[in-house]
């Protein structure tokens, strides 16, 4: 397993090239799933887990991994199928999302692919509401199945608001109801988090769910004539979808006179110290990890002071 994962650190130059590389792995059956190679830490066989009460049923145990205490998460259980049986012979799949680190359990993991994002797709038309999914690509002729794990950190996590806690003055309340922010995001959990947090400013959000959507919509916008750094506050936008990620969607912005002005921020739960450098390379204007309200709250009276001062 070492093996798969040596090279997880040199990866980082297919970032901005609308490129992603998927972990392939099992669950309970035939299916192939994937997760996105720069969201993994680490691949080991199923260490010791040690039960705790009050666990969600999902997380089966906690494991001591380097020194550090980690929630291992079934994930073929938290997807809706059964809990997995053999835990001898099962893997985990350490990650971090959202500043949490924790582990993933899977009953096998197959392999690194190189991929396009132009190849990942959403889900199909009549998947239905309550599906795990947020993208899908073909790998051999196999289906993969890229999981929404910011819906399960979400139910297994539960507790936690997704609006700021910290009170906004009266005369931001006043300004930012005439304003309106884009958000670009496949989850549709995190969908709901960030237009929860600005609604709860009074600021209009419109909701997209991928790169290709946003820059359609945003060409649209223009050749209608309204200018998007004029019309938006900003566009916060997922860095991680299918058809274009945020860093490409960005550098097309940037690329065309109607729209470079736009204010940029990328909001992603990828880790690792190379988003900072492809922020400044794409040519977006700040940087967020998931999901603090009140952290993206503060960040959006940010702007809208600025805009204010104009």
């Amino acid at each position: 397993m070492a093996g798969i994962m040596d090279s997880v650190d040199k990866r980082t130059q297919l970032v901005g090239q609308n490129r992603l590389e998927l972990l392939l792995f099992r669950l309970g059956g035939r299916q192939l799933y994937g997760i996105n190679v720069f969201k993994v830490k680490e691949v080991l066989q199923c260490p010791r887990l040690t039960l705790l009460p009050k666990l969600n049923p999902v997380v089966r145990g906690v494991a001591h991994i380097r020194g550090g205490t980690l929630p291992i998460i079934d994930l073929n259980q938290a997807t809706g199928g059964r809990a997995l049986e053999d835990l001898s012979s099962a893997f985990v799949i350490i990650t971090e999302y959202n500043n949490r680190v924790q582990g993933f359990l899977v009953r096998a993991v197959e392999r690194i692919v190189n991929l396009n994002w132009s190849d990942v797709h959403p889900p199909p038309r009549g998947t239905g509401r309550d599906h795990y999914l947020t993208a899908v690509t073909r790998v051999d002729e196999q289906m993969v199945e890229i999981i929404d794990v910011e819906k399960v950190l979400a139910e297994v996590i539960a507790g936690e608001e997704s609006v700021p806690q910290r009170a906004a003055d009266a005369k931001v309340l006043t300004q930012a109801a005439s304003h309106k922010v884009l958000v670009v995001d496949d989850s549709a959990v995190a969908r709901k988090q960030v237009a929860r947090c600005l609604e709860t400013l009074g600021i209009e959000v419109v909701a997209l769910n991928d790169g290709r959507e946003a820059l359609n919509w945003l060409r649209a916008q223009a050749d209608a004539g309204v200018q998007p750094a004029d019309s938006l506050l900003m566009m916060i936008s997922d860095i991680e979808m299918p058809e274009m990620d945020g860093y490409t969607l960005t550098a097309e912005v940037r690329t065309d006179p109607r729209m470079k002005d736009l204010h940029i921020m990328l909001h992603t739960s990828l880790s690792g110290v190379f988003n900072q450098a492809m922020v400044r390379k794409v040519g977006a204007d700040d940087f967020l990890a998931k999901f603090s309200p009140d952290d993206l709250a503060e960040r959006v009276i940010q702007r809208l002071q600025v805009v204010g001062e104009a």
